[in-house]
């Protein structure tokens, strides 16, 4: 006790020079005295003082309106990694909503919290702290010196390996985490009528939760495996593209008759890379100019879709030439009330979205707009495509979608009935070689009618169908037989009409020829007697 009190009493008095001395310091050093002794004091102690401080703010504080309320990405990237990696060493933490998150509840460091790293055997802090307000105001805008703010300390012996790899460790991994737990969506074109105003966008959304998924798909497994390595390799190739000079971007054709799949393929797709989709319907896009701002408007990471691409525009290779074009016009003048209703037709005409400009968005300079896109079409009818619309380089990749196969079944078979195998399965493996049937009429024959329809039942419903569908395939076939026959009994007729009028006029021509010579003989003969 009695060594404390000598302490005290030691001190007290240094204490109260200490307070006098900076009383001194305050009030008869002048100020621009007291920053150059701040500045070299500084300096003293940076060169004492072994710990580098990289301090990174919640907002970037360039005075604007925007910047007030756009949170800086390197903070949150930074949230989001020691969120995820650093929680459990946290003694506070604070709990928060992220609306476009699929987690209710995101765990980051409390304020004034430190929390400690080791990354490659360097040890690093990281600290999470808050600035007080400089003085009581009421204000509709946040105010910049009372924001949040991380900060990174690290031995300045170790400051290339933080500079130059952990700082961008730390960011991809946020970025990567971000993009893992976010609320992934499905958006659609607004038209450009709603393009203005305070709220509009020219994209609306919607959650996007389809649950299709490659195990799902009712696909050949091998080529199924196949689409799934190139993806996920396309996802994992920036730096490779960025080497031969490519905009991150690959193109892919799904085409088959309807109900084969390509919409589940998609959402298969999307699932696999956790992309967002963007579904752009080029109806509502008046212009070239519209579409090229729709595209910028698209984030990184997502698959924009243009379905059923040959009947969404005149983008089917119907190229007139402009010797046609001109019989065209001549005609349209001809007929002032054909010409009337095409001008109406024109004005009505709701989209002036070109081929050009199309290709332009998706192969030209524009699709350099952004990293990690894929670009889909989906058509029925492939062979109705301009070629110049599908070459290589445009659509990397063109994946038929066809009728269902005995493999096919088998996958819708495991989905929906939990059957790998059935004593009825050679039976549906030889009428699916014999019957053209699309999986998704296979699968509406499989899925259960009641909760206690088993797979016998469901199987013997599928041979009933593909029954059907080769009786109507047959009735079908026989039918296009009948008019085919019709219609060449009825070339044969106009054919034979023809050379029967042919041969008709050759007579009456030859007859005519005859009647003229005799009555040229007969006026001859005459002359001659007179």
């Amino acid at each position: 006790m009695m060594i404390m009190g000598d302490v005290w009493s030691q001190l007290g008095p240094s204490l109260t020079a200490l307070v006098f001395i900076w009383t001194l310091y305050r009030n008869y050093f002048p100020p621009e005295l007291r920053i150059y002794i701040t500045t070299y004091t500084h300096k003293v102690y940076c060169f004492f003082y072994p710990y580098i401080h990289i301090t990174f703010h919640e907002f970037e504080g360039d005075g604007t309106f925007i910047s007030l309320f756009d949170r800086n990405k390197v903070f949150v990237a930074i949230e989001r990694y020691l969120g995820n990696n650093s929680s459990e060493n946290a003694k506070r933490l604070v709990a928060k909503g992220i609306k476009d998150s699929s987690q209710s509840v995101v765990l980051s460091m409390d304020d004034h919290e430190e929390v400690v790293e080791v990354y490659q055997g360097v040890k690093v802090w990281w600290s999470s702290n808050q600035k007080p307000p400089k003085g009581q105001t009421i204000s509709y805008f946040p105010r910049e010196d009372d924001k949040r703010y991380f900060q990174l300390k690290f031995h300045r012996k170790n400051r290339d390996i933080i500079t130059r790899s952990y700082l961008k460790h730390v960011l991809d991994e946020g970025e990567a985490i971000a993009v893992k737990d976010r609320k992934r969506k499905l958006y659609t074109n607004n038209k450009s009528d709603h393009w203005h105003g305070w709220r509009s966008t020219k994209w609306s959304h919607v959650v996007f939760k389809h649950p299709s998924t490659f195990n799902t798909l009712a696909m050949e497994p091998t080529r199924r495996q196949q689409i799934m390595d190139e993806l996920i390799n396309f996802s994992n190739s920036k730096d490779y593209y960025a080497k031969i000079g490519k905009a991150w971007k690959r193109g892919y054709l799904l085409y088959g008759p309807p109900g084969t799949g390509k919409s589940s393929m998609i959402a298969a797709m999307a699932n696999l890379l956790q992309y967002d989709v963007y579904d752009l319907e080029l109806t509502a896009v008046k212009d070239n100019s519209e579409l090229r701002k729709l595209l910028i408007e698209t984030s990184d990471k997502a698959i924009i879709v243009i379905e059923d691409i040959d009947c969404s525009l005149d983008l089917t290779g119907q190229r007139k030439k402009k010797e046609e074009e001109e019989k065209d016009k001549e005609k349209e003048e001809k007929d002032p009330i054909k010409k009337d209703l095409l001008k109406e037709i024109e004005k009505k005409k709701g989209s002036e979205v070109t081929l050009s400009g199309l290709l332009n968005v998706i192969d030209g300079l524009w699709s350099a707009i952004g990293d990690e896109r894929i670009i889909i079409f989906t058509t029925n009818y492939a062979d109705k495509l301009d070629p110049a619309l599908i070459r290589r380089g445009r659509m990397d990749n063109r994946i038929e979608l066809s009728y269902c196969c005995f493999e096919a079944f088998k996958v819708l078979a495991n989905n929906y009935l939990d059957v790998e195998y059935h004593q009825l399965f050679p039976e549906i493996k030889r009428m699916l070689g014999e019957t053209k049937i699309t999986p998704a009429d296979v699968a509406e024959s499989l899925m259960p009618k009641s909760a206690g329809e088993e797979a016998d039942t469901c199987l013997k419903r599928l041979i009933k169908s593909l029954e059907a569908a080769k009786e109507e395939a047959r009735l079908r076939a026989e039918e296009e037989e009948k008019i085919k026959a019709a219609k060449e009994e009825e070339d044969r007729k106009k054919k034979q009409a023809a050379e029967d009028n042919k041969k008709a006029e050759s007579l009456v021509t030859e007859n005519g020829n005859v009647k003229e010579n005799g009555n040229a003989k007969e006026n001859g003969n005459t002359k001659n007697d007179n």
